[in-house]
Order: structure tokens, then sequence, then C-alpha cells
């Protein structure tokens, strides 16, 4: 189970209260780890969303695909207010289903006109969108960065037009989806070994 820490909280109470804050010990150490690092070295706090259920391996965590076994969890991006500054709040209720650049998102109308109804389907979930903000770049890339070197991680899951914006176009562990899943434009998905 992941704890709440002044570093590492629940986007909200919401994932711990219906148990979708569940991963391995191996993961949650990491983490942990790593969103301590980011406190003290950058000020970043990890907002985490959905991880996995706490029963049996191979349990589905709906409607996600392949949060099951405790190794995959969401993980918000960091973002600007108004003033441009830093700030650990988000733009939905949820922290799905708000896209951070849906105009350069290509795929996303690729995978939509080739049927796949479900790519965009987090734009139901936000449970209200509650403030507008802006991509920290600096900060998303300082975080995604941290998670490539935890030594579990086996890859992230983000959109190709980020993979390449935030300066990861080199990384093999930054990945594209597929059109099967949905968008990942408004989180990081961490998955390890």
């Amino acid at each position: 189970m992941v704890e709440n820490r002044s570093q590492f909280l629940a986007r909200n109470l919401a994932y711990p209260l219906l148990f979708r804050n569940y991963v391995t010990t191996e993961l949650k150490t990491e983490l942990e780890d790593s969103a301590h690092t980011l406190f003290l070295s950058n000020n970043i706090t990890i907002s985490y969303l959905d991880a996995n259920f706490p029963f049996y391996n191979g349990c589905p965590l709906l409607p996600h695909l392949s949060h099951n076994d405790g190794k995959k969890i969401d993980i918000s991006f960091m973002y600007l207010d108004k003033d441009k500054k830093s700030t650990t709040k988000k733009p939905s209720s949820s922290g799905y289903g708000v896209f951070v650049n849906s105009d350069q998102n290509k795929t996303n109308n690729n995978c939509v006109r080739k049927g796949y109804w479900q790519y965009d389907f987090s734009k139901y979930l936000t449970f209200g969108t509650i403030n507008t903000l802006q991509l920290d770049k600096t900060s998303t890339s300082i975080l995604m960065s941290k998670l490539l070197s935890m030594p579990s991680t086996k890859k992230i899951f983000i959109e190709p037009y980020l993979k390449e914006s935030l300066g990861f176009s080199n990384e093999p562990k930054v990945r594209f989806h597929g059109c099967h899943a949905v968008r990942h434009d408004d989180h990081i998905h961490l998955e390890i070994k």
C-alpha cells in the first residue's frame, strides 16, 4: 500500500479509500525514496493516481488494462499556476482527463479515427475541472528522469508528442502505449520489472 507522506501523496482520498493504491514493496520503497530526493533537491511532491487493488495477482483495476499485479502506478504531471509558478495543484479532481496539449496530439486523432473509441474516454473521468494550469515541462522532466533512474523501472507511457517535447526522444523506456489504451497526456504511467 502506498502511504501518504508529505513528498508522496494521493491525488485525492478516493484512491486509498477505494483500495486503488496498492503496489509491491519494491515499487513502494523506490517511489518513497525518489519522492524524498525530489522534494529535497527540487521541491517536487509526487502525486499518485491509480495503482492496483490489494487482491490476488491478476485482479483487474478497471478501467486500466494492466494495473493488476502491483507493478504499475499512474503519477500526475507537474503544473504551473497562472503566475507561472510551480504548484502542487492539479487541473482535475481525479487527476485524469485534462490533457496538457490536445492540439498537438496527432496520435489521438489517428486512434479515434481508426475506431478506438476508448482512447479519449478519460476526459469523462475528471470528476470536475478545478484549476486552469499549464504543464511544468521542467519539473515533469525532472520527475520522469528520477523515475527512469529507479533500478526496477521497466517502462513509462506518455504520448509521443510529450516524449519529444519533454526531452526523452532517445529514451527506450519511454514508450507509446498504443491505441487500445486511453491516452497519456494527462498522467505518467510507470511500470517496474
